[in-house]
């Protein structure tokens, strides 16, 4: 083969072993190497098959396994203050009712979301952002929802906008408006009818959005309520997805589902007639560990079923200041594993191809195939299913964004 048939590389990685991740198994390939063009994957395989190449670097990565970069698929990243204090004063038995009628909760949230500046919620949500990162995450979905008006919801969401400028990372931003009543209204039915005459179309024609979520629960919103709140997001355009069924069983998955919704999160109380309708829609169950483990739940998400119906499990942070206030996927991988059962291989298939299909971007992100955007880790590990056993450590050695080398815990800005 001559130079001018030489297959022509950004960059060339090798010296691992890979755990592709392809249709959500660990689909090994040992002693691999990976080619990148563009910040896209342009050749995976072992390194023996390489075919004659030219490339611009060549890194080798010393050892270790290679798997795509992790996904956090839901969080809370953006938030004023914290909770602290509220989680001190539960631990010495004052209840969450008691705190909720001394203004915390929630409202706390939603106050000091409100009254922080743009610049104050950059700062605080990058330092959580830094930690996802520096933990092997390259893509992060953060909701709004502290801010339950339109000025303050477009805040929040120009505020991930700005993280993803910021830091080499790949933000989804979802609107999540409809996630509690805020002070000024109290008639659940009015603020609806706000969110659907107002914020959603502002929302959607400013292109602040990549989905639409809502909390339908008997503390939140009716399954009706969402219902009506989703017509009009399908209308403008906007995927949905849902908090749904985490306390109580109100239907609101199967609600979801009807709506071909990308994901059903929490889901402890699905039934079978769920899980049913989540595999015929295509929807994605997202576990959050985190807030089972933090609001000591003993009602489990129905894996067997899940399992049994071919429904993908995706798992995230939701990384929020009330009720998971986790800074580590891996720990909820673990914790996945630990808690719900789930296989260390479908642990990690839950914070990667899944994860990537609960946002919608299963195309582009969340395997390590041809095509695809060359997001991927190399870790200090003997085998992939460590990834789920250890309970924090760094074991990042390399963290590799877009085809570029970015180990995530840096102060760099910009796109690298």
């Amino acid at each position: 083969m001559t130079n001018d048939t030489a297959m022509k590389l950004d960059s060339l990685w090798r010296g691992a072993h890979i755990a592709t991740m392809k249709n959500g198994l660990y689909s090994v390939i040992e002693n691999a190497a990976i080619g990148v063009v563009g910040g896209r994957i342009v050749w995976i395989g072992e390194a023996q098959d390489l075919p004659v190449y030219e490339t611009q670097t060549e890194h080798d990565l010393g050892g270790g396994w290679i798997t795509p970069g992790l996904i956090d698929c839901h969080t809370h990243l953006v938030f004023g203050g914290n909770r602290a204090g509220e989680f001190e004063q539960r631990l010495n038995g004052v209840s969450y009712q008691d705190i909720a009628k001394q203004g915390g909760g929630i409202a706390s949230s939603v106050k000091a979301t409100r009254d922080a500046s743009e610049a104050e919620l950059v700062a605080s949500a990058s330092r959580r952002l830094k930690s996802l990162m520096a933990d092997g995450v390259t893509t992060v979905e953060i909701k709004s929802g502290y801010g339950l008006s339109l000025d303050s919801e477009l805040k929040m969401l120009r505020v991930a906008t700005e993280l993803e400028n910021q830091c080499p990372v790949t933000i989804k931003r979802t609107c999540l408006a409809a996630h509690a009543m805020p002070p000024e209204f109290d008639d659940k039915d009015a603020y609806i009818d706000y969110l659907c005459e107002s914020v959603l179309p502002k929302i959607a024609t400013l292109g602040m959005a990549d989905a639409v979520d809502a909390f339908c629960e008997g503390i939140a919103f009716s399954t009706d309520q969402v219902e009506r709140y989703f017509k009009i997001a399908q209308s403008l355009g906007l995927p949905v997805k849902i908090h749904a069924e985490q306390l109580t069983s109100q239907g609101g998955t199967r609600m979801a589902a009807s709506f071909k919704a990308l994901s059903a999160d929490h889901i402890e109380f699905i039934e079978e007639a769920d899980v049913k309708a989540m595999a015929d829609s295509g929807t994605v169950a997202v576990l959050l560990p985190g807030a089972f483990f933090t609001l000591k739940e003993t009602q489990r998400p129905p894996i067997d079923l899940l399992r049994q119906y071919g429904v993908p499990m995706a798992i995230a942070t939701d990384a929020n200041p009330g009720t998971s206030p986790a800074l580590s996927l891996r720990l909820m991988m673990n914790m996945a594993c630990t808690l719900f059962a789930l296989t260390p291989e479908e642990s990690l298939a839950g914070a990667t191809i899944h994860a990537a299909k609960a946002l919608g971007m299963s195309d582009t992100h969340g395997s390590l195939e041809v095509g695809k955007v060359a997001d991927f880790v190399c870790w200090d590990v003997e085998s992939p299913g460590e990834l789920s056993y250890w309970l924090g450590g760094n074991l990042v050695k390399h963290r590799v964004y877009q085809g570029y080398l970015s180990q995530g815990n840096e102060n760099q800005g910009g796109k690298a």
